[in-house]
This record gives structure tokens, C-alpha cells and sequence, in this order.
């Protein structure tokens, strides 16, 4: 938990875009452009994941996204508590991989 109290949250993003014309090629990457610009990291191509202080924080940036969205395409939002997303189990190949540390959070004392 953080200093508020609240529980910090994962929101990931998950989106499969149209990119068959140059236009929804460019609808597509302005969107991950934007989602990078929120704080979001591409964590596979298609899944961008950002962390968030509080369920409040994790409010604010699905707006954020709902106003960023392209006209076409299927986009995902799904939250996860930090211990949830350390039960995550990740492979390359056949080798297990850590979960990645969430960030540092600032505090104040």
C-alpha cells in the first residue's frame, strides 16, 4: 500500500488495431504514441502497462485513454493489484523470467 492508503494498481492496455491502409497505420501509432506519452510501456506490441498510485490514479488515466482512442479497432482495459501482477509467471522460451519491480514511488515524510 501506498502513503494514502489506497492499493497501487497495474492498468494495462491491450489492443489488436486495423493497419491495412496508411491511414489506420498512422491511427494505430499515434495511439501508442499517446499511450507513451501517458506514462504507458509496451511491455509486448500489442499490451502497454503503466503503474498507478491508487484506484483513483488508475481512473484518471482510463479517461485518459477513452479520449485517445482511434476510430477503429478493439482496445482492452484491465487493472491488477501489485500482488496480482507478481503471480504473473513470464517466459522466454522455456526459461522463467521475474516479474518486473514495480516503480519507485515518491515519498514524503
Amino acid at each position: 500500500m501506498n502513503i494514502s492508503g489506497y492499493r497501487a494498481m497495474w492498468l494495462i492496455a491491450m489492443f489488436d488495431l486495423p493497419v491495412q491502409t496508411p491511414s489506420t497505420r498512422r491511427a494505430a501509432a499515434r495511439f501508442r504514441i499517446r499511450l507513451r506519452k501517458n506514462g504507458f510501456t509496451m511491455m509486448q506490441y500489442s499490451v502497454y502497462i503503466r503503474h498507478c498510485a491508487s484506484q483513483e490514479n488508475v481512473e484518471v488515466h482510463i479517461q485518459r485513454v477513452k479520449a485517445i482512442l482511434p476510430a477503429e479497432g478493439e482496445v482492452r482495459l484491465i487493472t491488477f493489484t501489485d500482488k496480482q501482477f507478481e503471480r504473473m509467471q513470464v517466459f522466454y522460451g522455456k526459461i522463467r523470467k521475474k516479474t518486473e519491480d514495480p516503480p519507485l514511488q515518491l515519498e514524503f515524510f
